[in-house]
């Protein structure tokens, strides 16, 4: 089964990497990007047919290890 991992910023907290990013589509000429939030995208491998199971074992490793729940909000998605 393959997990398609999106960590993303929360709404509410301040994103420089993506202020950085649309100043600088901005500089090479990219006026029309609004804002920019940067994520991270992660694929996982995993060696289960159980769906349930494998929805567990996503949420506990993204807020054990992948997503800094604090700051970050995550979603996956499964792929038999």
């Amino acid at each position: 089964m393959k997990a398609k991992v999106y960590v993303t910023i929360k709404q509410n907290v301040l994103d420089p990497q993506g202020n950085a990013v649309q100043g600088a589509l901005h500089t090479l000429g990219f006026n029309e990007v609004g804002k920019v939030r940067i994520g991270k995208y992660l694929e996982l491998d995993l060696d289960t047919n159980d769906r349930a199971q494998a929805e567990e074992k996503l949420k506990v490793m993204c807020e054990k290890l992948l997503a800094n729940t604090v700051v970050e909000d995550y979603r996956f998605e499964l792929e038999d």
